[in-house]
């Protein structure tokens, strides 16, 4: 049973009604990293009533993530991510089911785990964890909603929606992996995540533009965004 009065603001939406929030309540998200656009895109699902939401990342949280993971506070540093997350998330809806995953996403575990949900959300810097989640995707038929960011500019993209475009279809040659971490204003996971997590919800509930065969662009210095066909 929807709840009515917590979901109101979708349910008078004609092109959600309740209808739709069913098709979110039903609806199964793995989450891959719990930092910085992790946090909003887990928060925004969550709130939305995604049924199950999976969280995976295999980190502790420290001091230097809280300039832009707004999941955790400073009592926190040093604690699980996914558990420090998870009772966050259920303080915000304790209707969804939260399951966690406090290790790496890896060729041994990635097709059981991929295989338990519907859509897939990267959220994660790491570029063999990006080419995994495009390969089991692509193999088990799934979406995967792709985000990135640096320093002041960040984008989004859908992989493997509906037989189309994979990340390696736009990504032909993966970087050589830098020690060095990588800054990022802190404001900008927040835009870019929540633009995934508008990805996920479209994606559901069936609606709009899905950005697959496209990736949007996004200064943040300038204000401006593009989107650019690649398929």
């Amino acid at each position: 049973m929807i709840n009515k009065e917590r979901y109101n603001r979708h349910i008078i939406i004609p092109e959600i009604g309740e209808n739709g929030q069913e098709k979110l309540t039903q609806a199964k998200v793995l989450v891959v990293g719990a930092g910085g656009l992790g946090a909003p895109i887990l928060q925004y699902l969550v709130a939305a009533g995604i049924g199950r939401v999976g969280i995976m990342d295999a980190d502790v949280v420290s001091l230097s993530n809280l300039q832009r993971q707004i999941l955790y506070r400073e009592n926190q540093v040093g604690l699980s991510k996914v558990e420090t997350a998870k009772e966050t998330l259920q303080a915000l809806n304790s209707e969804c089911q939260i399951d966690t995953y406090a290790f790496h996403l890896n060729e041994e575990n990635a097709s059981d785990i991929i295989a338990q949900y519907d859509i897939v959300v990267g959220a994660t810097d790491n570029f063999s964890s990006r080419l995994l989640i495009d390969e089991q995707t692509r193999t088990l038929g799934k979406a995967f909603v792709h985000g990135s960011i640096c320093e002041f500019s960040g984008q989004v993209s859908v992989f493997n929606f509906q037989g189309g475009p994979c990340y390696t279809d736009l990504f032909l040659d993966t970087p050589i992996p830098s020690s060095l971490p990588i800054g990022v204003m802190g404001v900008l996971p927040g835009i870019i995540g929540s633009m995934q997590a508008c990805e996920v919800i479209k994606i559901i509930l069936e609606i709009g533009t899905v950005l697959s065969g496209k990736l949007l662009i996004y200064d943040a210095l300038k204000a401006e965004s593009q989107v650019v066909s690649f398929c």
